[in-house]
């Protein structure tokens, strides 16, 4: 039998590029028009998203009694619907993270520097807190009468239960974020870079579904934060620890199943912590 040539055993090419690692201190940024951009561009879509989700469920509120509400359904479409459209409208200057689980999650993958990481976390709690703000300035008898918004855990549910829910919420969204967004599919399905930010939307609006009646659903802290900040009431605070450390634990074990399991990536990932070349 013949024996098979050296060049009949090498794999196959990959079809697809990889991005390199983000250095973790990246400061040049700071030096471009472009980062501060995207900074703009996370404050007005997390401001734009606030707005519109808790005016939504305060309208709920207001009216369920006379049976004009638009329903926990209507509630979950407005937060998965304004996702996809802001992703949509953000993904090519700020990659349309609008939450900072997602960009936590992103940054643990070498997606982002620690700098825009946490810049973007800072830009998206400021947004949150002007968007809740306009719709108090609007309907302020109405935001204070139906609770502002804010994430809290419902009665007849433990703390543990809330904090769960959280971490599964947020494990499917920053998932979805990273399949939908995998350069590998990208790819091999053209149609990806513009249906990406669907997929998306619809994990918003399905993990709404599921979590509205425990916790209001978060799977954001800045729209957690934000609501908090503006309604001001004890109990928005004494669970707002359930709303970042939830989303972080989940947006953590979604990259890592993504990145060490799906993608196997595991030493390629832990030797990308190694010095990254300055690109001065």
């Amino acid at each position: 039998m013949a024996k098979e040539s050296e060049t009949d055993m090498e794999p196959p090419a990959k079809d697809y590029t990889d991005p390199p690692p983000a250095p973790f201190f990246h400061f040049r940024e700071f030096s471009l028009w472009s980062f501060y951009r995207a900074l703009i561009a996370e404050f007005i879509a997390t401001l734009l998203f606030l707005y519109i989700t808790v005016a939504t469920v305060i309208g709920h509120k207001r009216t369920q009694a006379n049976c004009g509400s638009v329903g926990v359904l209507g509630i979950a479409w407005a937060f998965g619907g304004m996702i996809f459209v802001l992703v949509y409208c953000t993904a090519g200057i700020s990659g349309g993270h609008i939450n900072p689980a997602v960009t936590f999650g992103l940054f643990l993958a070498r997606k982002v520097s620690l700098p825009r990481a946490v810049l973007y976390m800072i830009a998206q709690c400021l947004g949150a807190i002007c968007g809740v703000g306009l719709v108090k300035a609007f309907q302020k008898s109405y935001y204070d009468k139906y609770g502002g918004g804010a994430n809290v855990v419902a009665y007849g549910y433990t703390k543990g239960v809330g904090l769960a829910a959280e971490i599964i919420g947020t494990f499917i969204l920053v998932y979805t974020v990273f399949s939908a967004t995998d350069p590998k599919r990208s790819a091999r399905d053209s149609h990806v870079p513009v249906l990406a930010p669907l997929p998306i939307g619809f994990a918003v609006f399905i993990v709404h579904l599921g979590t509205i009646p425990i916790t209001g659903t978060g799977i954001n802290p800045a729209r957690s934060f934000g609501a908090a900040v503006i309604y001001g009431h004890q109990k928005a605070w004494d669970d707002q620890w359930i709303f970042w450390v939830g989303p972080f634990i989940g947006a953590a074990i979604a990259s890592a199943y993504h990145q060490y399991i799906l993608r196997a990536g595991a030493m390629k990932a832990l030797g990308s912590f190694r010095s990254v070349p300055s690109m001065n």
